[in-house]
């Protein structure tokens, strides 16, 4: 094993860049749309995940289309930028 402990004490650390809420009463809003965790750290299969680091930023726009199907309410498409990165040892503080 390349890691310190093997895959089961594999450090992960996510940073995600969301859309900030914004809206027409508040065009400039700067707070992240809210993202739930649990889920993100669901597609680690192994590993220790850090906090989550949640930040403004990826991207947000009008696709044309509303599949109510699929539980949208607008036509509202979200990219989020991804940074992960791996190790071992104690997190640091």
């Amino acid at each position: 094993s390349h890691l310190p402990g093997g895959r089961s004490e594999m450090l992960i650390h996510v940073k995600l860049g969301v859309p900030p809420i914004s809206n027409d009463s508040n065009p400039t809003a700067t707070e992240a749309l809210p993202v739930d965790t649990l889920q993100v750290a669901k597609v680690f299969p192994y590993g220790k995940i850090l906090p989550l680091e949640i930040v403004p930023g990826g991207l947000a726009f009008h696709t044309g289309r509303v599949v109510e199907e699929l539980g949208d309410a607008n036509d509202v498409g979200i990219c989020v930028a991804a940074f992960v990165s791996f190790g071992g040892g104690k997190p640091q503080e």
